[in-house]
């Protein structure tokens, strides 16, 4: 049953980067039904075999995190639950879910797998997209994704996908991983996303920091995927596209942001009138109406919401969340380690522009990288698989002779012996 529940979990994960492709009135139902059906299998199995895995301070951290959420509705006298609260819940559950049918590093390498295919579905429906529309859009997204959304989804696989393409024992998954380099930076240069290019490129480091141990072959491959990444972007990336790519210094440099810094300070003003509870989980547009009027909008800044949103107790546990994965991921091997360490800095980074912390990839992505250090550490001390231990074979002792009347006699003076038997 535990197998008939990780398969439905794959499916949830595969499913991640395209769910939009499906969705109807804004509605992803395909996530839905997998992340449903993966749920109550999940629940049953831990039912039926009475075990569940023990906890790690992040999982706690996560079901305070959303238990306040919940509060938030009580202590704002919110009149109807906010779909976001809804949405935690279901993220709270996912992170169970991989915890417990994901134990070894092999499941955790899987649902990442999952996660590659599924990018590559967005990925190639993006790139179709362009060669259909080139001349009517100026930026492009599969089916009816927000640009940038999809260009942080993207980003998150490049460093899953080169580390599959480097380490799977099977060759066909290495081929996988490494084709998704070229094809992830092309979709992501096609959306236009500033901030997407930003986090793919904190990505992308990973190949860098692991060539050193490369062999000469893997290196060879890797600057040969490089060079036709950096080809493909530069071939089929609109100018338009690279005009505005480019204009990011220039927005910095001019604190506008696309307009985000002039929403960011009414989101830090509005925290420091209520920092302790917040205004309650979606809450950051009622927060800065009064600064912006009808310019108010979300924050665009996952850290910033969570803190306006939730205030200083909600940041403080979801800053615990992703402190306990960075703690547990200095534990791994060189290799491991930069490797991880790499898909967390582009997960916070992905975090950054966009109004993520409710988004089901950084959720996914946290609690694999959770259930891949505890595999490694699991296997270290020898308790990846809870077995009982063998029952000792039995030995066979004999059983003592009854003595013989004047055998101890005899004993004490062998040279009777002879005589008494003569």
């Amino acid at each position: 049953m535990t197998s008939l529940a990780y398969a439905a979990l794959w499916l949830f994960v595969f499913s991640i980067p395209w769910e939009s492709l499906t969705a109807i009135g804004g509605i992803t139902f395909i996530t839905r039904i997998t992340g449903g059906l993966a749920l109550g299998i999940a629940v049953l199995s831990a039912l039926v075999s009475g075990r569940v895995r023990r906890w790690r301070l992040f999982h706690v951290a996560a079901l305070l995190f959303v238990v306040w959420c919940g509060s938030g509705v009580l202590i704002h006298g919110m009149g109807q639950v906010p779909r976001k609260f809804l949405t935690f819940v279901q993220l709270f559950a996912v992170v169970w879910m991989i915890w417990e049918l994901a134990p070894s590093k092999k499941r955790v390498l899987g649902l990442m797998t999952a996660y590659i295919f599924g990018a590559y579905v967005s990925a190639f429906n993006t790139i179709l997209l362009y060669r259909r529309e080139s001349g009517a859009l100026r930026r492009f997204a599969a089916g009816e994704s927000d640009p940038n959304s999809l260009a942080m989804i993207l980003a998150m696989a490049i460093p899953m996908a080169w580390y599959l393409g480097m380490n799977s024992e099977r060759p066909l998954l290495r081929w996988v991983g490494r084709a998704f380099l070229p094809a992830g930076v092309l979709a992501i240069g096609l959306t236009g996303s500033r901030g997407g290019m930003l986090a793919g490129l904190v990505g992308l480091m990973i190949v860098p920091l692991t060539m050193t141990r490369l062999s000469p072959g893997k290196l060879a491959t890797a600057m040969t995927l490089l060079f036709i990444s950096g080809a493909l972007a530069v071939t089929y990336v609109p100018d338009t596209i690279v005009q505005r790519l480019a204009s990011t210094g220039s927005e910095v440099e001019d604190a506008s942001l696309g307009g985000r810094f002039k929403l960011w300070v009414a989101g830090i003003n509005a925290f420091a009138k209520q920092p302790i509870v917040g205004y309650g989980t979606s809450g950051f547009i009622r927060a800065v109406k009064p600064a912006l009027g009808s310019r108010a909008q979300v924050a665009h800044n996952s850290y910033l919401s969570v803190m306006v949103e939730e205030g200083l107790i909600g940041f403080l546990l979801y800053a615990t969340m992703l402190f306990s994965v960075f703690r547990a991921l200095l534990n791994l091997p060189p290799l491991e380690r930069r490797f991880t360490l790499v898909l967390l800095a582009t997960v916070m980074t992905a975090m950054m522009p966009l109004t993520f912390e409710d988004h089901k990839s950084v959720w996914f992505v946290l609690a694999a990288l959770m259930g891949f250090a505890q595999a490694y550490q699991d296997a270290r001390v020898g308790r990846m698989v809870p077995q009982a231990s063998p029952r000792p074979a039995a030995r066979f002792v004999p059983r003592p002779v009854p003595a013989v009347p004047g055998q101890r006699f005899l004993g004490r003076f062998p040279h009777l012996r002879r005589d008494s038997t003569g």
